[in-house]
């Protein structure tokens, strides 16, 4: 059974998802800030017992938005409603907290790729919005896509 919980901090296991997962998180420096910032972020885990199948590093920009800095799963565990579980979680702590909107940056549609077109669409299909595609936060090869959903 797959539980949700926030707190602690998680950064071995960020280290350990994402380097399993190189076709989504394939740039070491990048995944090096990652597991800087889960020791200080808030994290939110999804356990399987003890195993940790699942992880979100939260950023509160304001009492009334926060951003999902990263939502990871291990391939192997994809398609199990592990993130789902995970937002939800997420969703129904920051509502409960006044947050009103929560939004995250992902790989944009201009780019090329399945992985994060997958990404996409797990987005969408849990009520978030696109908003813009920006090459001027990540660069011209890296599109930006942030999106939105409303909470509450």
């Amino acid at each position: 059974m797959i539980t949700v919980e926030t707190g602690g901090h998680w950064p071995d296991h960020v280290r350990r998802i994402l380097d399993g997962l190189p076709l989504w998180f394939g740039m070491p420096e990048s995944n090096e800030e990652y597991v800087e910032k889960a020791s200080t972020l808030t994290n939110v885990v999804a356990l399987d017992g003890d195993e940790v199948v699942g992880i979100c590093l939260l950023v509160r920009h304001n009492p009334q938005s926060a951003e999902i800095d990263l939502i990871a799963v291990p391939e192997d565990r994809h398609r199990q409603g592990i993130g789902r579980r995970i937002l939800e979680h997420v969703e129904r702590e920051l509502s409960a907290d006044g947050v009103r909107i929560l939004h995250v940056k992902t790989y944009g549609p201009s780019g090329s790729s399945a992985e994060y077109e997958r990404t996409r669409e797990f987005y969408e299909g849990t009520g978030f919005i696109p908003l813009e595609e920006r090459t001027d936060i990540w660069g011209p090869q890296n599109p930006c896509l942030i999106l939105a959903k409303p909470l509450g």
